[in-house]
């Protein structure tokens, strides 16, 4: 109710006005309200939109309902809102008003998230967990892995003007990720991998599990095994 839509849909109007009005590309983050979705475009391609946006995996899966049983753990900025705000997200993703998903990645220690509620701290940990929750989108027919595929790689790529990365192909980067469809994982402190040893989503039963990660096309990660001795890459902007 603090981050209302309201307060949502006025942020996010105030922040497209004024990339209309300087005529400048601008991309917005994290839009949590159904109402917010309205004031986008699906009707021309990515290539010729000047201002583009996206939504976070967290603002898909949660919703309102959750809070009586996560509390503070479901504790973000924007805040969670509706079913209704979830469906018309998923909704506007799928119609391509909103061009990419994201995720988070925010260390907040049971601490942090167990204090009063003005002093606990926003964010979760889902970088671990995200695409398992885009998978169960796709085995309940919601989405295509194409459309998955689009909006968390080769968009994101696009809209950041991202050099030979976010698709496969001949001198592109092996930046690529092992899914296996037919597998069932509960999310538990036993298989985290995070720092901060908690998930708002424990006990969620996933089917779908990534047995080997591929960057730069080194295997950095096999079945719980990391290879650390391979590193990442900075990331070349295309200009002109």
């Amino acid at each position: 109710m603090i981050r209302s839509e309201k307060a949502c849909y006025e942020a996010t109007k105030r922040a497209r006005e004024l990339g209309n009005n300087h005529n400048d590309k601008l991309h917005i983050l994290h839009l949590a309200a159904e109402a917010e979705t309205q004031l986008f475009r699906n009707g021309i391609s990515l290539s010729e939109k000047n201002i583009t946006t996206e939504v976070s995996v967290h603002h898909l899966w949660f919703c309102d309902k959750d809070y009586l049983r996560l509390g503070n753990l479901k504790k973000w900025n924007p805040a969670i809102k509706t079913e209704k705000d979830k469906q018309g997200l998923l909704k506007a993703l799928l119609d391509g008003r909103i061009d990419t998903i994201t995720t988070v990645r925010a260390r907040r220690t049971m601490e942090e998230k167990q204090k009063l509620y003005f002093q606990s701290m926003s964010g979760a940990p889902l970088v671990r967990h995200w695409l398992f929750c885009l998978l169960e989108f796709y085995k309940q027919g919601l989405i295509s892995l194409e459309k998955i595929t689009e909006k968390i790689c080769h968009n994101p790529a696009l809209v950041y003007h991202i050099e030979i990365r976010g698709f496969t192909g001949e001198d592109y980067y092996a930046d690529l990720t092992w899914v296996d469809l037919k597998s069932n994982r509960t999310v538990s402190e036993e298989n985290f991998l995070y720092k901060c040893v908690w998930s708002p989503l424990e006990v969620t039963t996933f089917t779908a599990k990534v047995p080997k990660t591929f960057v730069n096309g080194n295997m950095v990660y096999d079945n719980g095994i990391f290879d650390e001795r391979v590193k990442g890459q900075a990331l070349v902007i295309a200009t002109g």
